[in-house]
């Protein structure tokens, strides 16, 4: 069925790409990328980001993509590319603490044309990161919206991701713990790993000061809180495995935890000053 993607939340739905692997005894994950636009001194240059916990160690791995025809989408037509030697094409961040990796579309999108095949994205430009004046403008509790494959539940007939809203759980302005991070009130599951968080404004209000526009890509999530004893909370990697031990012997309290996108930025950054296309 045709599809207008004439609106902003539609857009969204566009953003994300499945991330399918097979790890290392055999078993099944599955989470989220993302697509995302950086103008830097050398021109635009397009990154699928997702997190490092999800692509190291990993026996193989492809990304699912809806596939173009004249610039639209062909929903429910699906592409997969398969990458070869999966663990190494990613650019994983130097500090080994943040849980992040980009790999370059450029090269990705001439494997799919050299296969007669155009992929529909829509990007998430770096120009919606909040710069330190806006993020201080930010209420403690703001709306939050992401977009991923929780449970790795999606719809596979029309290649369509989930959305999810929650809010902020700690001030988006403020580093959780000294890091750039913080903390969302939402249900994030297995296959949410990688999905991109944004603050939300449907009506297009305004918060304090400076903080004024419909959308800000905020982060990505990273994390999820359990509850292993009686008042003991743990965060640990969203796993890719929904058959996961920690899942089944552990209760979410639906706390996620986001690298503030901030740190996607600066990680961009970094691989463009080490390679140049």
């Amino acid at each position: 069925m045709p599809m207008q993607v004439d609106t902003l939340t539609k857009r969204l739905l566009f953003n994300t790409v499945r991330v399918d692997t097979v790890l290392e005894d055999g078993t099944h994950g599955s989470g989220t990328g993302f697509v995302v636009a950086h103008h830097g001194p050398h021109g635009q240059r397009r990154f699928i980001v997702t997190n490092r916990h999800l692509v190291e160690g990993v026996r193989s791995g492809g990304l699912v993509f809806t596939q173009a025809h004249e610039g639209q989408p062909q929903i429910g037509t699906r592409f997969e590319l398969e990458i070869e030697e999966f663990p190494h094409a990613w650019f994983l961040d130097p500090n080994s603490d943040i849980d992040l990796a980009i790999v370059p579309m450029a090269p990705l999108e001439r494997a799919a044309k050299e296969q007669g095949v155009q992929l529909y994205h829509h990007d998430i430009d770096t120009a919606l990161v909040p710069d330190p004046t806006t993020l201080k403008a930010f209420d403690a509790l703001e709306e939050v919206l992401f977009v991923g494959y929780p449970n790795g539940v999606w719809d596979h007939v029309n290649l369509l991701p989930i959305l999810r809203r929650g809010t902020t759980a700690t001030p988006p302005g403020m580093d959780f713990e000294g890091k750039a991070e913080f903390l969302i009130d939402a249900a994030v599951y297995p296959g949410s790993s990688g999905s991109p968080v944004f603050l939300y404004r449907q009506e297009g209000g305004s918060a304090r000061g400076a903080a004024r526009a419909p959308l800000y890509f905020l982060g990505v999530i990273a994390a999820v809180f359990y509850r292993e004893e009686e008042n003991q909370l743990v965060a640990g990697p969203v796993p890719a495995n929904q058959n996961s031990t920690l899942v089944r012997q552990s209760e979410m309290i639906d706390l996620g935890l986001v690298i503030k996108s901030s740190a996607v930025v600066a990680l961009i950054e970094e691989y463009c000053r080490r390679w140049r296309e």
